[in-house]
């Protein structure tokens, strides 16, 4: 959940690494801090509760500058969000500083075990990991090999998550490291690297990484880079630029992202941009993985059963990818929350296809889900954004989506992408399972709907329409939104997008499951978002929305049927595609989302309680 930054160089630090941390403010933003050494090479720490800018506001007081330097921005777990639980942490002799992502799990144990020798200050369970570095370092010289020699033995005492970046004391231009299951990655510059949980924190500086694996430690200077496996033995050492020793087999990789990507470019929140973003993210979606799918697919042995896992979003995307499969490929799918598969006794044929998406590749629930079906010898298949993710890493197969960097803790292009993807690999399974499909025919509908979505993005009276119904419903404590069919996952994603980003209380909901519940609760004060586009269950839809309307139900319709306008209070005219048409529905259920939450004044791209990326169960 929460955002490190590491630099090393010979530029300021301090200014480096603040830039640096607000491209990751998405991942958690409650406090932040930065530990540096400074002139005599003491440690020294600033922290501040709030956002980034209080911290901003407190080191602009001082100025301070240094060649070294961590940082943090925090999602609260274990503690109120205060200037006391923010991090870094440090020990009680200011020996060194840590910052850390990840939740331990056996903190309570370690700290009554050094709670006679240490005073704690804190109420995270961060503060236990400076002690323990500490006790185990307090008879040796602060030296690579003894530090490298504790932060083993922190590896093979710790239970939990946790990606680390740690400075000492007269150690200067030196950061120490360690990483288990939550992300961790190296940029590597000249005369200058970096520790970053993201690499859109370093991008304007290089795209030149290393992604870091579980149970591995090290350190980087701006011209060393060092990395040992706990587990292994194995290392790896690049000195000036070349690849000393790599028992490791570790990777540089060439991250494909711009940096105006990971910008605003003008918008007034990294959603909204993210929203236009869409038709070009999936033409580079579609193209990229063209040669990939054919290949990937060929490697693939059919299976009896695929089943989808993922959370949030992607879960949502799977849902579709199910209708998708099972249409085009003849391939019976189930989906699973990943949070539940993981505790699951995976009664499934043995041929059986996991396939986990996720936006960042470093969801906790997906990963450790994936892992227990790999250990019960299934195949499986990950689809995610982010290239050297660790569910890309650990996954035998990988399919990537080419959406970009996104920033705003409100998943839009991804899960455009991913609905693509699904799309994409159940006519590649259809064609290797034998059906007679129209491949060209039908994937010449992907050009005709990025033609169609920057067709309604540029139309101004589109927009103009969704702000005004968003400004009706801003005045609303609950939604509900229907659909039937494709529909259905599409009223899920569009109520969990409403609640997460405007806090109102937003529920999606099978059409047909109306009677069974949900109708008790329709007045004039609760309002329904119905997506009635033209398919097969119209005319059951169209008797919904007549229930609603006779119990004075406010009515918004999206539908591509001009007809259908007179059935509710509002209406959203949106094009008819076929089976791609919920790719087309789909934008103004996030528009209509995102103008609520901006009229309302909430923060969009950071909405309370929420991080980007779910790292820690």
């Amino acid at each position: 959940m929460c955002g490190i930054v590491g630099y090393t160089g010979n530029l300021n630090a301090i200014r480096v690494g603040l830039e640096a941390l607000k491209r990751l403010e998405y991942r958690g933003y409650d406090s932040s801090g930065v530990a540096y050494l400074d002139k005599e090479k003491n440690i020294q720490v600033i922290k501040s509760q709030g956002k980034i800018r209080k911290l901003e506001e407190k080191i602009d007081k001082i100025n301070p500058y240094s060649n070294t330097a961590i940082f943090h921005t925090r999602w609260a777990t274990h503690g109120e969000p205060s200037d006391i639980n923010a991090h870094p942490h440090i020990d009680c002799k200011k020996i060194l500083a840590l910052v850390h992502n990840g939740i331990i799990e056996n903190y309570r144990e370690i700290k009554e075990n050094l709670k006679d020798n240490h005073k704690f200050i804190s109420k995270t369970d961060t503060e236990v990991l400076a002690h323990f570095l500490e006790e185990n370092l307090n008879k040796e010289k602060l030296e690579t090999k003894n530090i490298l020699k504790a932060l083993k033995l922190l590896v093979e005492s710790v239970k939990g998550s946790y990606a680390l970046n740690i400075i000492f004391k007269d150690l200067d231009k030196t950061i120490f490291f360690a990483r288990k299951d939550s992300p961790l990655c190296i940029g590597i510059g000249e005369d200058e690297n970096f520790l970053a949980s993201d690499v859109t924190a370093f991008l304007p500086y290089t795209k030149k990484v290393i992604f870091l694996d579980d149970f591995e430690i090290g350190y980087l200077t701006p011209q060393k880079i060092y990395i040992y496996h706990v587990k292994t033995g194995k290392e790896f050492l690049l000195e000036s630029g070349k690849i000393i020793k790599n028992t490791l087999n570790k990777k540089i990789e060439n991250i494909p992202w711009d940096v105006s990507q990971a910008q605003k470019g003008g918008f007034k929140h990294f959603m909204l941009k993210e929203i236009f973003e869409q038709p070009k993210a999936l033409e580079d979606t579609f193209l990229g993985q063209k040669e990939v799918l054919e290949n990937l697919v060929e490697r693939l042995k059919l299976p009896s059963l695929i089943v989808f896992s993922a959370c949030g979003t992607s879960y949502h995307a799977s849902l579709i990818g199910k209708i998708y499969l099972e249409k085009f490929s003849n391939l019976p799918c189930i989906c699973e929350y990943a949070s539940e598969l993981r505790y699951s006794k995976f009664p499934y044929p043995k041929d059986a296809l996991f396939i986990f998406i996720s936006q960042s590749g470093e969801t906790a629930d997906t990963l450790a889900a994936l892992r227990e079906a790999k250990k019960r010898g299934f195949k499986t298949l990950a689809i995610t954004n982010v290239l050297g993710s660790t569910i890309s890493r650990e996954a035998d197969y990988v399919l990537y989506t080419y959406a970009g960097p996104e920033i705003s803790v409100a998943s839009t292009k991804a899960f455009s992408t991913q609905v693509l993807s699904l799309y994409s690999l159940a006519y590649y399974l259809g064609k290797k399972n034998g059906l007679n499909l129209n491949y060209k025919s039908h994937f010449s509908k992907v050009f005709t709907l990025i033609e169609k979505l920057r067709n309604f993005l540029e139309n101004s009276e589109n927009l103009k329409n969704i702000q005004e119904i968003s400004k009706w419903l801003a005045s609303f404590k609950n939604t509900l939104y229907i659909g039937r069919y494709y529909n259905y996952p599409l009223a899920l994603e569009g109520a969990l997008k409403l609640k997460e980003i405007s806090y109102i209380h937003a529920e999606g909901y099978a059409a047909g499951e109306m009677k069974h519940g949900p109708i008790a609760l329709i007045d004039e004060n609760f309002p329904v978002i119905a997506l009635a586009t033209k398919d097969s269950y119209l005319e059951k839809l169209k008797g919904n929305i007549e229930e609603i309307k006779a119990r004075k139900g406010k009515v918004v319709i999206l539908s591509d049927e001009e007809n259908l306008k007179s059935y509710g209070d509002f209406f959203i005219k949106v094009d008819y595609l076929e089976d791609l048409t919920c790719l087309l529905n789909i934008l103004p259920l996030q528009l209509l989302a995102y103008y609520t939450a901006d009229f309302l004044g909430y923060d969009v791209d950071q909405p309370r309680n929420l991080a980007k990326s779910v790292t820690v169960e």
